[in-house]
């Protein structure tokens, strides 16, 4: 039997199961295509409104998403990704297992039969998978996400599912430390809601963690040591200074949230300053570079885009944004960037990651940056001048 009819077999083996109500999961694995970050795939039969379909969960190395594919759709995937993406895949029915294995040019096909294994439930769930599960926490009533009741109430919803996204996120990143009980600085901590959602869950999953929250207002300080204290958080506390003036020393991990500007770039400095194996910002108001990319000489190749103000504005972003991940990059770190809330939440909803080790050439990351700059007419990015590049 050739490959193509192994795989074929396969996904002929998962329409069946599909159409007959018997199949309880599929899964994906070995993945080694074009995506950097992608893991694995799991999928299981929903009912929508759009009818039925195969609910693929696809996870990355730091988020997961999901796509809702029709039989047909699932089958593409299956012919063309095990031909070429994915080393092994499994069904899994009511009545048997299917196993699908390729290594190298060789294909294997193993089906073993199983008993007593129910059908599952094909109804849409529509309950989320969130890390905060328990709402009656006296934190989330003193944050006003809660109400007397314990209940999220109606006008924080959107805030919660927030919240529950960056635990969500940055709880695995933390997890992955070396550090036996990590210490994690965030910088421009605001109410805190960051803090307090990743102590809660960290603590909850037998994680040791400190959490410094770094405010310059004095009252959200004293809030935050005074909600802590009444959650019983003993790790977590809240101090009072500028980003810039803080000693970040010790510090296992940098955060900030929607630091303005080149407040970002404080942060950041910190973090590469204190040696955290992990920094991590969503930046805010990108000012500082755009104000030389509007008076400077950029590439004309360019003039398309930047002769317009709102392309020239999202133009900046990234050309900030880039720029801090190859100056973190010529540091020592390994850097990525994406979104990690919905921009129905928030239109500033990148996430700069960085960790430390592993990084590229120094010398090729100060070239990259070098060029970076004279294409879009930038004399110096704030960034650098704190690390005296």
């Amino acid at each position: 039997m050739s490959a193509l009819d192994r795989i074929g077999e396969f996904v002929a083996a998962v329409q069946a199961a599909f159409a007959d109500g018997s199949l309880t999961k599929l899964k994906l694995g070995g993945y080694h295509g074009p995506e950097a970050e992608l893991k694995s795939a799991e999928a299981r039969k929903v009912s929508i409104k759009a009818g039925e379909r195969l609910s693929f969960v696809f996870r990355y190395r730091t988020r997961d998403i999901t796509k809702n594919l029709t039989v047909n759709e699932t089958a593409l995937l299956l012919t063309a990704g095990l031909n070429e993406d994915w080393r092994s895949a499994r069904l899994e029915t009511t009545g048997f297992d299917l196993q699908f294995e390729r290594q190298g040019d060789k294909q294997r096909l193993k089906r073993s039969a199983v008993a007593g294994r129910e059908a599952p439930n094909a109804g849409h769930d529509r309950t989320k998978n969130r890390p905060l599960t328990k709402t009656g926490k006296p934190w989330l009533h003193a944050l006003g996400i809660t109400g007397k009741d314990g209940a999220v109430r109606n006008d924080r919803q959107d805030k919660f599912r927030q919240i529950n996204k960056m635990v969500e996120i940055f709880a695995p990143l933390i997890q992955g430390l070396k550090a036996e009980t990590p210490r994690i600085v965030d910088m421009g901590a605001g109410k805190g809601y960051l803090d307090f959602a990743l102590y809660d869950y960290l603590s909850a999953q037998g994680q040791g963690v400190e959490i410094v929250g770094v405010e310059l207002r004095d009252a959200l300080v004293a809030d935050g040591n005074v909600h802590a204290d009444a959650s019983g958080f003993s790790g977590l506390r809240f101090e009072a200074g500028s980003i810039l003036d803080y000693d970040a020393s010790g510090a296992d991990a940098v955060i900030a949230l929607h630091a303005c500007d080149t407040a970002t770039d404080d942060a950041i400095y910190k973090g590469i300053a204190a040696g955290a194996d992990l920094i991590a910002v969503a930046p805010c108001c990108h000012k500082q570079v755009r104000r030389q990319m509007e008076a400077g000489s950029a590439d004309q190749r360019l003039d398309f885009l930047l002769r317009h103000g709102t392309f020239m504005e999202k133009q900046a972003e990234m050309v900030t944004d880039g720029l801090r991940a190859l100056l973190l990059e010529a540091s020592g770190y390994r850097t990525k960037v994406f979104e990690f809330v919905s921009d129905a939440h928030t239109p500033k909803n990148n996430l700069i990651v960085a960790q430390r080790g592993g990084a590229g050439s120094r010398q090729d990351a100060l070239d990259r940056i070098m060029a970076v700059k004279a294409m879009f007419g930038i004399e110096k990015h704030y960034l650098e001048g704190l690390l005296d590049l």
